[in-house]
């Protein structure tokens, strides 16, 4: 199926057979499963899955995929025409876990994450292909470069594992990036709804200026004395604080 893929979309397509067969067999997908994929595009995912699943339900926004989507005439494939930025993710659960499933354009890619941090609850598993900067942020260790904001939030709700990376040559057009897979299970414990939106706005506060310390950043809201009171250094910078110390910081938001 031919298409030109739109750089307001984000579109690169996988042609790679050897990495789509690693793709659905890390999914491992069993037949009465609730899958999602989001962003199928030319179906290059979608085919490998529907041979495996009794349904599938896909998001995509593109109408000339659509309409490409449509005319499989697939009884087990529902298609729904949506930014899966907006989607409700509650609805598609029904009475079973979601498997959500991706190739995702690279500029929606944090945002969507960040959106199925509050409906974990409803979450089996995530296998998302990025660029390989988001996924090595998100599995980012303490003090690393790439430890940041995204790293405290996701790793506070989920195990995340880095499955493999996917050169720009298993894609048309090729991105200018490198690409990698991961997978995202949650933990069978996290913050509650309350704590997670505190969370959010220490991380944000706390990495606003990633060069300045905790009294710098804080300052508005934290004094440096309830910073030591707490058992928190203020010299110390937002990369140097563990999950642990960050929900600490959170809790002491007002």
């Amino acid at each position: 199926m031919s298409h030109q893929p739109r750089k307001r979309f984000g579109q690169n397509f996988l042609n790679d057979h050897l990495v789509i067969d690693r793709i659905v067999d890390a999914i491992n997908p069993q037949a009465e499963q609730n899958l999602v994929e989001v962003g199928p595009g030319l179906g290059a995912i979608t085919q490998p899955l529907l041979d495996r699943l009794d349904h599938l339900q896909v998001i995509e926004i593109d109408r000339d995929l659509i309409a490409k989507l449509h005319a499989r005439n697939n009884p087990k494939l529902t298609v729904h025409e949506a930014d899966v930025l907006t989607i409700d993710w509650q609805k598609l659960a029904i009475d079973q876990p979601l498997r959500i499933v991706g190739n995702l354009p690279y500029n929606i890619g944090t945002p969507l994450l960040l959106n199925l941090l509050q409906v974990r609850a409803h979450v089996q598993d995530i296998h998302v292909m990025l660029q390989k900067e988001v996924i090595d942020r998100l599995c980012a260790p303490v003090g690393s470069r790439a430890y940041g904001r995204l790293s405290v939030l996701m790793q506070s709700c989920f195990v995340i594992e880095h499955l493999f990376d996917v050169p720009p040559e298993s894609f048309t057009p090729p991105p200018k990036v490198q690409s990698a897979v991961a997978r995202l299970q949650p933990l069978t414990a996290s913050p509650d709804d309350d704590t997670l939106k505190k969370l959010s706005l220490a991380t944000r506060t706390a990495f606003a200026k990633k060069r300045k310390t905790l009294r710098n950043n804080m300052k508005e809201t934290i004094s440096a004395q309830q910073l030591i009171d707490a058992g928190l250094d203020p010299q110390a910078r937002a990369e140097t604080l563990s999950l642990e110390q960050f929900l600490l910081l959170a809790k002491m938001l007002p």
